[in-house]
């Protein structure tokens, strides 16, 4: 009986090998990572001027962004991510150039904090931007003005903003990734 049974385990063959997980260069990923920073702060940046700039004549007087407390605050978060934007970039060409994975825990929770803060400033923007078209729309007061170009310059600004937080969530999964490596 012994020599059957090591008959058959000689006979069954070997399990096959395991692959070996996915290898990303670290320097590859910090490449990747300053290629979306740069990328978010652009638009970030191009956000922030479309949206400083809308203002509509409505007779006697302007209608500006800053009238709107929904579009203070999508600035507000527009300013803040354009300056850790900014602190990244620097962080991360210098990253680049010497080789190293720099503050690996600043950009694993400040990613995802500025992601969130993105999101949430985009949210605030498109929000404010359907309620009141939809109630201006309605109004036959507002047909005599041209009220579409702020709109539509608000929903360029936050679609900027929306395409930003998506650059930042991507930079975000990065140093998610990067972190267990290193720590």
């Amino acid at each position: 009986m012994s020599e059957t049974t090591a008959t058959i385990e000689e006979a069954a063959p070997p399990p096959p090998p395991q692959p070996p997980p996915p290898s990303y260069s670290s320097a590859s990923l910090r490449i990747a990572s300053l290629i979306l920073k740069i990328f978010t702060f652009l638009l970030l940046l191009i956000s922030l001027i479309v949206l400083c700039t809308n203002t509509v004549d409505v007779y006697p007087q302007k209608l500006r962004f800053q009238d709107i407390y929904a579009y203070r605050y999508m600035l507000s978060t527009i300013v803040i991510g354009t300056a850790y934007s900014l602190l990244q970039l620097a962080l991360s060409i210098h990253n680049v150039v010497s080789g190293q994975d720099g503050i690996l825990l600043l950009d694993f929770f400040g990613d995802k904090l500025i992601s969130y803060l993105l999101a949430s400033g985009t949210g605030a923007g498109f929000a404010i931007t359907v309620d009141t078209k939809r109630l201006t729309d309605a109004d036959p007061l507002f047909d005599m003005i041209d009220i579409r170009e702020f709109y539509d310059k608000a929903y360029a600004s936050a679609s900027l903003l929306l395409l930003a937080f998506c650059s930042t969530a991507m930079v975000s999964i990065i140093s998610s990734y990067t972190l267990p490596k290193k720590v």
